[in-house]
Order: C-alpha cells, then sequence, then structure tokens
C-alpha cells in the first residue's frame, strides 16, 4: 500500500467532520464540485415531500402565515449569519447573485452620497460581477475603473463610491485579503460590497469584524442549497436606514399589503427583498443548513486546508514534474477551498475525469478545478483522485 494510502487512511481516521458525510446523497463517485454545485443534503427530499404535499397541496394559501412562508428570507438569513460572522438581522435571503449585486452595488453609490462618481471593480472578477458594475456605473452616472484587489488600496481616491471584490478569485482560488482591502475602501470614504460565492460556508469571513458595509452569496455552492437556490444579501446593520435599494419591491415596504401608490421602506435587512419569495427553493434550502447544526466554521477551514494540501502532496507524488502547474497560492492566508490546475487540453481531461468517477470541472482555455467541501469530501477521495488524475495524463 502506498505511502499517501496510507496517510489518508490515518487523516480520514481522525477527522472529526466525517460523520457528516453520511447527512449527504453520495454515491462511489469522488465529487469535487461543490464549488459550483454542492451534494444533496439527505434530509431535503423529505422535506420538499412535505412542503408540496402540505403545505402547497392542503394548507394553500395560509402556508404564508401558518408554515412561515412570509418570514422564511430573513429566518433563512439568520441561519447562514454565523457561517459569515455576523450578527442576526442583517441577512435576507432572496433573488440571484447577480440580481443582489445589482441591489448593492446601487445602493453602495447612494450611501455614498455626493462628489463621488466612481465605482471600482475588481478586474479579475467573475464575469456577472463585471457586468453589473458596468451597467450600474452607467445607470448612476459613474465611471467604472478596474483594478486587481492588490491594487485596490493605490487606486480608491476621494471620487470612489463604490468597491466591488471578490472574497475568493473564482478561477484560481485565491483568497483575498477581506480585512485590510475593507479597511483600505473605508480609508478613502467609500462603500465596500463583497462577493462571498466563493468563501460563504468554506472558509471564516468575519462581516461584522471587519466591519464589511455590503456582501452578496449564493447558496448553492458550499451551502449546498440545490439548483438555482436563492442568494443572500448582507447589510451592515448601522447602514440599514440610509440603504436604498434600486428595486423597490412591495415586499420591502413598510406595510407590504397597504398596497399603497408611495413606496416606503421597511426597517432593517428587510429592506433587500423585492417581490415574492421563491419559497420551494427557498426550504429547500433552508432544509440544507440544517447539516450546519453545531459545525463550526473554523473546523471547516482547517479540514479545507488539510484536504487541500493533501491533494497537491498526492499530486506532487503522483504526477511527473511538469504535467500540471497549480495556479493556486501555497500559502493557507492566501487559499480558498479549491485547488486550481494548469494543464494542456484541460478540457479533455476533464471529460476522462469524469468518465472515471471524479468530478471536477473544468475553465478555458486550460484550467482543472477541484473544489473541496469539508463537509462531506474525505482524504481517501483526495488521494484517489489525485492518482486517477496521474493515470489519465500518462
Amino acid at each position: 500500500m502506498s505511502e499517501p494510502i496510507l496517510r489518508a487512511q490515518k487523516l480520514d481516521a481522525a477527522d472529526e467532520l466525517a460523520g457528516l458525510r453520511a447527512k449527504f446523497v453520495l454515491d462511489e463517485v469522488v465529487y469535487l464540485d461543490g464549488n459550483s454545485l454542492g451534494a444533496l443534503p439527505a434530509a431535503v427530499p423529505a422535506r420538499m415531500e412535505d412542503v408540496v404535499r402540505r403545505q402547497w397541496g392542503s394548507l394553500r394559501i395560509r402556508s404564508w402565515d401558518e408554515s412561515g412562508w412570509w418570514t422564511a428570507p430573513e429566518r433563512i438569513g439568520d441561519r447562514i449569519a454565523p457561517l459569515v460572522g455576523a450578527a442576526p438581522g442583517q441577512i435576507v435571503v432572496g433573488d440571484s447573485t447577480s440580481v443582489n449585486v445589482f441591489k448593492a452595488l446601487v445602493a453602495a453609490v447612494r450611501l455614498a452620497g455626493e462628489g463621488r462618481d466612481e465605482i471600482v471593480v475588481d478586474a479579475t472578477t467573475f464575469p456577472t460581477d463585471g457586468y453589473i458594475a458596468e451597467s450600474a456605473a452607467r445607470m448612476t452616472g459613474c465611471t467604472l475603473r478596474p483594478a486587481t484587489p492588490a491594487e485596490v488600496p493605490d487606486v480608491v481616491t476621494g471620487r470612489t463610491a463604490a468597491v466591488l471584490l471578490n472574497h475568493v478569485d473564482y478561477r484560481t482560488g485565491r483568497l483575498h485579503e477581506l480585512p485590510g482591502l475593507t479597511a483600505a475602501v473605508h480609508e478613502a470614504g467609500a462603500v465596500v460590497v463583497w462577493d462571498l460565492c466563493h468563501s460563504a460556508g468554506a472558509l471564516p469571513v468575519g462581516l461584522d469584524e471587519h466591519g464589511v458595509d455590503l456582501a452578496v452569496g449564493c447558496t448553492y455552492k458550499y451551502l449546498n442549497g440545490g439548483p438555482g437556490s436563492p442568494a443572500f444579501l448582507y447589510v451592515r446593520r448601522e447602514l440599514q436606514d440610509r440603504f436604498d435599494s434600486p428595486l423597490p419591491g412591495w415586499n420591502s415596504h413598510t406595510e407590504p399589503f397597504g398596497m399603497r401608490p408611495a413606496y416606503e421602506p421597511a426597517a432593517g435587512a428587510v429592506r433587500g427583498r423585492v417581490g415574492t419569495p421563491d419559497i420551494l427553493s427557498m426550504l429547500a434550502l433552508e432544509a440544507a443548513l440544517e447539516v450546519w447544526d453545531g459545525v463550526p466554521i473554523d473546523a471547516v477551514r482547517a479540514k479545507s486546508l488539510a484536504l487541500t494540501d493533501f491533494f497537491l502532496e498526492c499530486v506532487a507524488a503522483y504526477l511527473p514534474e511538469g504535467a500540471v502547474e497549480s495556479l493556486t497560492p501555497v500559502a493557507h492566508a492566501e487559499r480558498g477551498s479549491q485547488v486550481a490546475l494548469h494543464c494542456p487540453g484541460a478540457g479533455d481531461v476533464m471529460k476522462r475525469l469524469i468518465e472515471n468517477g471524479v468530478v471536477g470541472d473544468f475553465r478555458p482555455p486550460d484550467v482543472l478545478r477541484f473544489g473541496f467541501t469539508p463537509l462531506y469530501v474525505g482524504f481517501a477521495d483526495v488521494e484517489r483522485a489525485a492518482r486517477i488524475l496521474a493515470g489519465t495524463l500518462s
């Protein structure tokens, strides 16, 4: 038995989170694509059976009150809050990540006030964030200025209204320094918006601790909420009474059933709501989040780093030197919960990996991405994935 296999066995035996794997619907496939779509928590199907047959089928309209449908966006937001370092009452769930980025960015410009006419956007951002930022700039009369996260402290000025940044780079898995960048934006008097899509549920974020203004994130990756599950919006408590959403829907009205012609925003994070919540997806997410009960995010982060360390060790042990190149930083402080490998012909390589029972994903032109979800990925999975990758490239 090889040394990596023995190491994997020892690491799995000592893993305090190993028991959580049984709470997911998994098979013999090594699933390393949780950074795109998390695995199905085992409790979700039965919960959705109840939602559809009893809450919708029997109670029907009564479920808005009797089943708690109306309060679901804030209730589920409070379940997410501890995972991103937020106190209750600051997160609302609903809409897509893209819609929430738009709400947050336009609201950030409005919060910044007069005399600021520039939006700084992460030049390495996920494309949609860039598209939204460009549109928000046109709508608010701002100039759009792309800059890498490392450049932000040097480019923000008294003109800057808002800065939109990604916590983790979706291609490389690089973790950006949220506390320092937030402080730099605030020193310039601007408002910061963080995209947490690749960090929420994978590592500590510390939104309250670091004074983040606004943040958005998806729930179908490390939070395992299911395909198209609703995103979340964080509005720091001190800013809530000034949060001016560009999408003032009836759900965020102070008296939603008053049907008044004039809009008057509700108090608190409820201002982030727009229209009728997507109840089926919302309640699937709520059931999925139950796997987090009693799970400390620090333990998740420790295992994430151990998994990615071990994967890089196995890749080095099994693959010839130069066969692949890691684009993910070695330093723990700069690493999210994925490993990105530069590999010639990566698209075809990933297809062969999937055929052989290892599911990751491919980003053009030549990047293999492997996401490590600590709640259900084990060290034996990691060793097997590296071994099959070596066989695929041989």
